[in-house]
């Protein structure tokens, strides 16, 4: 494709067509135990809104000057996206599957080339999947005046005003301030990696220094020229991936072996550190990127001794606190009863528990980096393994066995598959299944059931209008979700996958 240089004339907001980007790439590693690779923080429920994709998602209204969003996703979750989009989306979106991330600047590359492919002149709105705005009608005033000052050629940063010391998030120096309608827009002097705690009080004393918030407004051609001048690497990779990229089941999936070929880059790293163009949009909106369990406790309703409590701990009878102050407890399934601590992070899920200082919050992805060293797969999956078909649970396990319970959507099916090592017992427990066993098919009711043993094809429909919920029963030699051989997937899913 040609990219076409921006006419600095003055446009109208009103005249400009804006597209949505989210970048939905990232896994949370911070957020963990509730935070898993395969079922990031994006897809969960937060601030009590909704999946915080979804909350995104409705951040930009869909009304004239709108076009529907771009997001830009792994390959893993892309039933999940598209399960969020159906939900929260009435003009749907394009979705772009990564199968390998390889940061921001390749990311925006490959939605910037989309959104040029729709509209030359588009603005893109970039926007992280995972953060928390409060005022939203504050942020689409600033997003909309941020696109007239892009479409003049500017790279629009949105800075956070800081509102107290913060060590994790980095920061943006503002320098001279530009003409803009009345509105604060400044050069950026200089960007700045995560502070100590020291630098970050002298930073917010100054004035002069904002959050990185990680949302950028940009012309989407002007940026593509900028970083083809920057990183030719990155833009010669982006724009093979792009050009050789396939739809496949309404999703474009990108071309694997040229987008790896990028090498990852941040954004800022790649294009905002270097070019005369990078301006920064000073913002107030209660903005928190729910970085880390500390980020959450801060944004939490606190008891009179600072104590946070979210999830089924929030509920009344389900957390005893004596002689607790400023800590943060999250349940998902059982009471936590605490006795004389403070400042503590609390995290419990049904397979397992995170106990920390809230001063080291931040330091929680060292962790999950120890468990994964270690073999541990709980940093990938909970107990509940979401599919594209719904999802199992996992509701009891030992030597030779196995309990789940299946959920399948109506008009859902699993694939065609054999199990060499394992036997499994199906019990409908709601709805009507339809079971394939070899070439024999029957429609099985609540409370009937069927066996399949090991080596048999076998496969399950849901024909009905409401959920199909089976308990299954597993036994064998061996348990695992990679022993399935499939045929016949609708879903187009490869052997690895299987996870």
């Amino acid at each position: 494709m040609q990219l076409k240089r921006i006419s600095t004339n003055s446009v109208n907001a009103a005249d400009l067509t804006v597209t949505p980007v989210i970048l939905s790439g990232g896994v949370g590693s911070r957020l963990w135990p509730l935070s898993r690779s395969m079922y990031p923080k994006q897809f969960l429920d937060m601030d009590g809104t909704g999946p915080l994709l979804a909350t995104t998602l409705r951040r930009l209204p869909y009304q004239d000057g709108y076009t529907a969003p771009i997001i830009v996703c792994n390959n893993d979750h892309r039933f999940l996206v598209s399960d969020t989009v159906e939900a929260a989306c009435d003009r749907g979106a394009r979705i772009i599957l990564e199968n390998k991330g390889q940061n921001t600047a390749p990311a925006i590359a490959i939605a910037a080339l989309a959104a040029c492919d729709t509209d030359p002149e588009a603005i893109i709105v970039v926007m992280p999947s995972d953060h928390i705005i409060a005022d939203t009608q504050s942020f689409e005033a600033a997003a909309l005046h941020a696109a007239k000052v892009a479409s003049e050629g500017k790279f629009i940063l949105f800075g956070i005003k800081p509102t107290r010391p913060h060590s994790g998030y980095g920061y943006i120096k503002r320098g001279t301030r530009l003409e803009s309608d009345n509105a604060e827009v400044y050069a950026v002097e200089k960007f700045y990696e995560k502070p100590d705690l020291q630098t970050a009080e002298r930073y917010l004393q100054s004035g002069d220094y904002y959050w990185n918030s990680g949302v950028f407004v940009l012309h989407a051609a002007s940026f593509l020229s900028e970083l083809e001048r920057l990183q030719p690497d990155v833009m010669l990779a982006a724009r093979a991936a792009w050009l050789n990229s396939e739809k496949d089941l309404g999703f474009i999936r990108l071309h694997e072996e040229s987008f790896a070929q990028s090498p990852s880059i941040s954004v800022d790293h790649a294009v905002m550190e270097h070019t005369d163009k990078a301006v920064v949009l000073p913002l107030d909106v209660g903005w928190n990127d729910i970085g880390s369990w500390d980020s959450l406790a801060d944004m939490g309703d606190k008891d009179t001794a600072g104590n946070v409590c979210a999830g089924l701990a929030k509920e009344s009878g389900q957390t005893i606190l004596e002689d607790t102050r400023d800590t943060y407890i999250h349940s998902s399934r059982s009471l936590v009863a605490t006795l004389g601590i403070d400042n503590l992070i609390i995290v419990e899920t049904p397979d397992a528990l995170l106990v920390s200082n809230r001063d080291r919050a931040e330091d929680v992805s060292k962790l999950v980096k120890k468990i994964k060293s270690k073999g541990g797969r709980k940093t990938e999956q909970h107990l509940r393994c979401h599919r594209p078909w719904g999802y199992f649970e996992q509701l009891g396990v030992a030597g030779r066995f196995q309990v789940k319970v299946l959920h399948v959507k109506p008009g859902a099916e699993l694939s065609l598959q054999m199990h060499h090592h394992r036997s499994e017992h199906w019990v409908v427990v709601q709805g009507t299944a339809e079971v394939t066993i070899g070439s024999d098919s029957q429609l099985v009711r609540e409370n009937e059931s069927v066996y399949i043993t090991a080596t048999q094809w076998h496969q399950l429909k849901n024909p009905g209008k409401v959920p199909l919920e089976i308990i299954e029963v597993q036994i064998g030699s061996y348990l695992g979700e990679d022993d399935i051989i499939r045929s016949n997937d609708v879903y187009h899913r490869s052997a690895n996958e299987t996870k």
